[in-house]
């Protein structure tokens, strides 16, 4: 272990939600002052009750922090973490690094790096994938660009907080646009295995059998396996809500239409996501597709009355 890795750092987390709750958790863990920081006071509140410290604003959590992690849903709200009223981009360190750890546009990545740089501050892109269980573990996998110095001074916090980390280049937007093309696959794999897992009701079939054995087949996907137990007992309490892939799937498209680049079928997928969030699951776990199509072709999936 390195110097800089095993030397206690301050960092602030903005965002305590499923993931950023548990990212804070693990830098904890790992020996690092911690303040986190919430629009949930509730969310505060809890951290502070298992030992870290709590902040009203971005700008003070990051006042005197070595390191900001943001675990935010979207560029937008990473922006106002920054350069909003309260932003952290007034009171962090010179010389600081701020790490996004947000799924967005690696346009837009770029130029809140730019303009954070410009500061005298460090801008690491580093969009995160794994899961709330993961993140508690310290155990995500984490896409990174961003420059050597930047990259030096997030170590201590990515070694707390990722089983995998992949450099990605030396400059932002290269980790947000790695992350775009997981997301792609990821919304396609999910939609799709709802797609499945209905049609196979409507055939009739045992669908616990059929995840047995699709589970032990070619045709199964990761997302398979981890989304269709939801189905199979009915408990659509979101771990990964649909409105999130209508967010990326919509930013994909938005990506290829500027690149003059046909994606059919994610755009398939971003449409079963909006009739989804369009029934009024958009809040519910991203399996709800397989409720969309239930809905529709009047088959019944466990849960239902």
């Amino acid at each position: 272990m390195s110097a800089s890795t095993s030397q206690s750092q301050r960092i602030a987390v903005v965002g305590l939600g499923s993931m950023g709750f548990g990212m804070a958790t693990s830098l904890q863990r790992a020996g690092h002052a911690v303040t986190g920081c919430d629009v949930s006071a509730d969310a505060v509140a809890r951290f502070v009750k298992d030992g870290g410290a709590g902040a009203k604003t971005p700008a003070e959590a990051a006042k005197s922090a070595d390191i900001v992690v943001s675990v935010v849903v979207n560029a937008a709200q990473t922006e106002a973490i920054l350069f909003g009223k309260d932003g952290a981009a007034e009171t962090m360190p010179k010389d600081s690094v701020f790490v996004s750890s947000a799924t967005m546009d690696p346009e837009v990545a770029r130029r809140l790096a730019k303009q954070l740089e410009a500061t005298g501050r460090h801008y690491l892109d580093a969009p995160i994938s794994g899961g709330a269980q993961r993140a508690a573990q310290g155990e995500l996998t984490i896409l990174a660009s961003g420059s050597p110095a930047a990259f030096a001074k997030a170590r201590p916090a990515l070694d707390a907080m990722a089983a995998k980390l992949y450099e990605l280049g030396d400059a932002a937007g290269q980790g947000a646009a790695f992350k775009m093309i997981n997301q792609l696959l990821a919304g396609v794999h999910i939609a799709a295995a709802s797609e499945a897992m209905a049609f196979a009701a409507k055939q009739g079939l045992d669908i616990r059998k059929v995840y047995e054995v699709i589970t032990a087949s070619a045709g199964n996907s990761w997302m398979f396996e981890n989304r269709m137990p939801h189905v199979l007992d009915g408990d659509y309490t979101p771990r990964s809500a649909v409105e999130i892939f209508v967010k990326d799937l919509g930013i994909i498209q938005d990506m290829a239409r500027s690149a003059r680049f046909p994606v059919p079928v994610s755009a398939a997928a971003l449409q079963m996501f909006l009739m989804t969030a369009a029934a009024g699951m958009g809040r519910d776990d991203d399996a709800s597709v397989a409720r969309m199509y239930a809905q529709v072709t009047g088959v019944k999936l466990p849960g239902d009355k």
